[in-house]
């Protein structure tokens, strides 16, 4: 690719600006864009100069060569900025391949006298066009994946609290399937509660837990051993009849364990251990 198409591009930069500006407003994809005249031009403009300062003969045919890193970062943030205004990855990549037609129209305009050049640097800025367009969907996709990560574990942390019922007596209520992951977030938070509190007695209740298999069971029992290790007790509570059931079918031998079938008797059972007693107190009644 001859050198002198950069420079055509570099001297009709304006051009290239406003051609991209004009197919911007014409797109059906940008009627409901979130940005101003002023912010989008400007925008533009910054993302118009830096890819033509950028560009050359061998970074073009290279994109993942280190002097296109400054490019590459600008669309990725680029990108991230559009999404957290509202953008879909769909309006992102429009707004790219739309500056594509602005830079073949100037080309076109400027070189139309060689077929085969103008040939050429049509191939050569669309591949790379293009390849700015998919590095825009994979920052999309990454960010994304990294927002879904984040929000799994703060609700992982939300559905998993440590609640201090008494001095000495923390409960955690389990809502939902037990797994690898989550039991590890159960027994950190669990230690650390333990750790926090001080307490001696650790009740676990699994009410809202809808099975109960060997697995489930299997992360249960280290939770209690775990516990165990930290000098306290670990009673599990919610054991309802078919979970009782199922425990006995699949011969899961839970007897080292304190079981209960409902929250209240684990804490009469915490109560008794720590050698509580709580008492309805009677009024006197006025004669």
């Amino acid at each position: 690719m001859a050198t002198d198409i950069f420079e055509i591009l570099r001297l009709n930069k304006q051009q290239i600006l406003q051609l991209w500006l004009q197919n911007q407003q014409t797109d059906t994809e940008f009627s409901d864009n979130f940005n101003t005249a002023d912010e989008l031009r400007a925008q533009s403009a910054e993302f118009v100069d830096l890819l033509l300062s950028t560009l050359n003969e061998n970074n073009i045919h290279d994109f993942s060569s280190p002097d296109l890193e400054p490019l590459i970062d600008y669309v990725s943030s680029l990108t991230i900025s559009r999404a957290r205004q509202g953008f879909s990855p769909r309006e992102t990549a429009t707004y790219i391949f739309t500056l594509k037609d602005s830079l073949l129209k100037v080309l076109s305009d400027q070189i139309s006298g060689d077929l085969s050049q103008l040939y050429q640097a049509t191939i050569q800025i669309s591949r790379f066009v293009d390849n700015i367009g998919i590095q825009s969907f994979e920052t999309f996709i990454t960010g994304r994946e990294e927002v879904i990560s984040q929000q799994s574990d703060e609700m992982a942390e939300l559905s998993t609290p440590v609640i201090r019922v008494w001095n000495g007596i923390l409960a955690m209520p389990i809502i939902g399937t037990l797994d690898s992951a989550r039991t590890q977030v159960v027994m950190e938070n669990l230690l650390q509660g333990i750790v926090d509190t001080g307490s001696s007695i650790a009740i676990l209740d699994i009410s809202g837990v809808p099975a109960v298999d060997s697995l489930v069971a299997q992360h249960l029992i280290k939770t209690v051993n775990a516990t165990r290790l930290m000098g306290a007790e670990c009673i599990i509570s919610g054991i309802r009849p078919e979970i009782a059931q199922t425990v006995v079918h699949l011969g899961i031998d839970l007897s080292q364990m304190i079981t209960k079938a409902t929250l209240e008797s684990a804490l009469k059972f915490a109560f008794n251990s720590l050698q509580l007693e709580v008492r309805r107190i009677q009024k006197d009644k006025v004669i």
